[in-house]
């Protein structure tokens, strides 16, 4: 059985993601088909691939990149997956796999120009609600509930490949009322910590070691946890600053700004490890939703993008804010917010292209179920649709090819 936030939004049965419509309103029945056109917000760009995760009654993962401004099939797309999807992650550095997460066990498939090959058996963990891939590759990390608390996995992988390549270490953590969220854990890029949300329970952090050797235990056995700011709200989401000297860690929590509204809470990273989280100045800042479900760091480290939902039957958004350092030689920060463009009913995940060009943004509930973004030339952080799926599916993670 399928449960978590994302099995309330969608279940077993939601329709599969079979075609893709333009953001002027055409619709398409092949993914390759090139007779769709657009006359609004139009592009000529090129996009790295992405991988869409599909759950339903036949789970699957959808390939496609923008080319020139269409959108294109990866070869052998769509792959079916073995069981019900909770989670999917993609190796850090060289496109190599995608690992992801279900009900039968962790899968490892392999990318070939773009086209995933057989899956290989990553782990047998049937609860792995989040995972991650550390940035050297070298490491599969898991987050599985557990009674009073949660348990965090580290399988040693072959990089090229995500094949096991040793014993599951593990680390279990009593943390009252922890619900791990499904697809929300994030590993900072100088692989010295995970972030992982857990609901009602907060936000935990681990200390990591990713040099560690396959055999021993790379999971610091000490670790801090956030609680929500106010009772009665719920950690949904985690996000960190991308790069090996992140500035930033990021949380989205409902009930975090004050009345039924969600709030993004923005951590200096540099004050992990003290006696006290230092947080940018105007954090909490309101997200933009009830529910703040996906957090995107923008490679350019100068916005934040959060997606929200704002009902289950209301259009959510996307929302930005602003990110502005000062000049002292240690910085303080501001998080200020910027702009807010719309998005499908209970967005899910976000990812930004390897080119920097688009934002890609998935949700369950629609319509769109799909959109990309570019990042207009005039007005700063602003997102500007362009492609779109109007075509029910149960999209619930996306994740785009570094």
């Amino acid at each position: 059985m399928r449960h978590g936030r994302w099995a309330k939004l969608i279940g077993l049965a939601a329709p599969l993601l079979i075609g893709f419509g333009v953001g002027c309103g055409d619709f398409w029945q092949s993914p390759s088909s090139s007779s769709s056109t657009c006359t609004t917000n139009c592009t000529t760009a090129s996009s790295g691939n992405f991988y869409i995760l599909n759950a339903g009654t036949t789970p699957q993962i959808v390939g496609d990149s923008i080319a020139s401004g269409n959108l294109t099939a990866i070869s052998g797309s769509p792959w079916t997956l073995e069981a019900a999807p909770y989670a999917m992650a993609i190796d850090r550095i060289n496109s190599n796999f995608i690992a992801v997460s279900t009900t039968s066990g962790v899968f490892s498939y392999p990318i070939t120009n773009g086209a995933l090959g057989t899956g290989v058996v990553t782990s047998q963990d049937l609860l792995a609600e989040a995972i991650q891939v550390d940035a050297t590759d070298s490491w599969l990390i898991e987050a599985i509930p557990g009674t009073g608390g949660v348990t965090i996995g580290a399988v040693p992988i072959v990089s090229t490949t995500g094949a096991s390549n040793g014993a599951e270490q593990t680390v279990s953590f009593t943390v009252a009322n922890a619900s791990v969220q499904p697809g929300q854990m994030s590993i900072s890029g100088d692989n010295a910590n995970i972030f992982v949300a857990l609901g009602a329970g907060g936000t935990i952090i681990v200390p990591f070691n990713a040099k560690a050797t396959a055999g021993t235990n790379p999971l610091s056995t000490k670790a801090a946890t956030i609680p929500v700011v106010t009772t009665g709200g719920s950690a949904l989401s985690v996000g960190v600053d991308p790069g090996a000297t992140p500035r930033l860690f990021y949380v989205g929590e409902t009930l975090a700004s004050g009345g039924t509204t969600g709030g993004l809470r923005v951590f200096n990273y540099s004050s992990l490890g003290g006696a006290t989280l230092t947080q940018a100045t105007g954090s909490p800042i309101a997200s933009g939703g009830l529910a703040p479900n996906f957090i995107l760091a923008a490679a350019s480290g100068e916005y934040v993008y959060v997606a929200n939902g704002t009902g289950s039957a209301s259009a959510g958004n996307v929302a930005g804010f602003t990110i502005t350092a000062s000049s002292a030689a240690t910085p303080t920060y501001t998080i200020a917010a910027d702009t807010t463009t719309a998005a499908g009913v209970q967005p899910l995940g976000l990812a930004e292209d390897s080119t920097g060009t688009f934002v890609f943004e998935v949700g369950s509930l629609g319509s769109p179920y799909f959109d990309s973004y570019t990042f207009d030339t005039t007005t700063l952080g602003q997102l500007d649709s362009q492609i779109t799926s109007t075509t029910a599916a149960g999209s619930i993670a996306i994740v785009a090819a570094p």
